[in-house]
């Protein structure tokens, strides 16, 4: 199973080899940025150009949880390996580590001086990747 969204507003889970879609998702107000899996593969989180985090249930073929923080488009959304967070990077110059099971931001970076383009858990840590249009990669421990 392959996950994507894209400027329809659309995410769409696509299976393979025939390449049928299998589930599509709207919600958003704005073009996707981003899409990815929970580890355990029940759900996903988009991210979008309306300033929005969304979590999805398959199951329930829907949105459960909508995060607002971001000031500005939200450019990328990654899942923690363990399941519980999520980060997201946005054009307003923040990276955001939300809680799930809270439903509410735990941490907001601050440091770039240009979008935050991407951001990605690195495996099995709380250490997170950042990279900006200010041309520079940020490590940061979302503990401290």
């Amino acid at each position: 199973i392959v996950l994507s969204g894209g400027d329809d507003r659309l995410w769409k889970t696509w299976g393979f080899p025939d390449g049928n879609i299998l589930l599509t998702g709207e919600g958003h107000m704005d073009w996707l940025s981003g899409c990815c899996f929970r580890p355990s593969g029940t759900q996903l989180v988009t991210s979008s150009g309306d300033t929005t985090v969304r979590i999805w249930d398959l199951s329930r073929r829907g949105c459960i949880l909508t995060l607002r923080g971001h000031s500005r488009a939200v450019r990328g959304c990654s899942w923690h390996s363990c399941g519980d967070f999520v980060a997201s990077a946005s054009t307003d110059g923040t990276s955001k580590i939300w809680d799930v099971n809270s439903e509410r931001c735990r941490y907001t970076l601050r440091g770039h001086e240009g979008s935050v383009n991407s951001i990605e858990f690195l495996p099995f840590s709380s250490t997170v990747l950042t990279s900006s249009a200010d041309k520079t990669l940020s490590l940061w421990d979302v503990r401290t």
